[in-house]
């Protein structure tokens, strides 16, 4: 059985190096594009994996990659690459970021999804089967609740990660509609909040907001996206699926 080409962009991330392990274990090869360097060599050395390190939100980087690829078959797009706003200590109004900042995590997200979309979106539309999938987050349909970070020192949730998850969702009704007759089903997969080394009291906190009592980890992501990804799914298109414990139902 030849198996399934799917791009992945941020695949060096938090979440990105999850979905990688997942995918190579799904049986599928997984073309990551990433502007940073991925550390685990075990990732790197696996022959269901190929790494380019690339700045996707600059067009003539993409076109290049897109040559390189023009043979091979695309199944899947996962658009994966964000700035995330973690929480932390910070400087006095860092929720409002100055301009450059605010052009940067915009282009990582929106422009560089766009992109890719714009050339290995179209592609996929010229074979006439294949997934796109955006990663969203609650916050793609909510405000953030401020108050769940009284325990970092000035930090807010920044107004550039609500715009992007928001805007996020917007690309994904616009390709889900505009591909929808060439076979191609479009969907986002919007997590809430998932663990990843915070404090007891945070965890403790953030858990008081959703009803299911607990955060997210990485694996509550799997089935959704495996989900997405499967052959059989082809009626599903433009739909956020929001894998929350709840939280934005309260």
């Amino acid at each position: 059985m030849i198996k399934k080409n799917i791009i992945l962009t941020g695949g060096a991330g938090f979440i990105g190096s999850h979905f990688v392990k997942l995918l190579i274990n799904k049986n599928f090869n997984v073309i990551i594009f990433d502007n940073k360097k991925i550390k685990n060599n075990r990732i790197i050395s696996n022959k269901n994996v190929n790494y380019y390190q690339i700045d996707i939100t600059n067009e003539n980087s993409i076109k290049t990659i897109f040559k390189k690829l023009k043979q091979k078959k695309i199944y899947a797009i996962i658009n994966n690459a964000a700035i995330d706003a973690v929480p932390k200590k910070s400087r006095l109004n860092s929720h409002l970021p100055d301009i450059t900042q605010w052009k940067y995590e915009l282009d990582v997200s929106l422009t560089g999804s766009y992109l890719i979309t714009k050339y290995f979106g179209e592609k996929i539309k010229k074979q006439k089967k294949g997934k796109i999938i955006y990663m969203g987050s609650d916050l793609s349909v909510v405000a953030p609740n401020q108050k769940i970070y009284k325990t970092f020192k000035n930090f807010l949730k920044p107004a550039t990660y609500s715009v992007i998850k928001h805007g996020m969702l917007g690309i994904t009704k616009y390709f889900a509609s505009l591909y929808s007759k060439h076979n191609i089903q479009v969907n986002m997969i919007s997590p809430g909040p998932i663990k990843n080394n915070h404090s007891n009291k945070f965890i403790k906190i953030v858990s008081g907001t959703i009803p299911m009592g607990r955060m997210g980890n990485l694996k509550d992501l799997d089935s959704t996206l495996i989900y997405l990804l499967d052959e059989n799914n082809k009626f599903i298109t433009g739909q956020n699926i929001i894998v929350d414990g709840g939280r934005t139902l309260i």
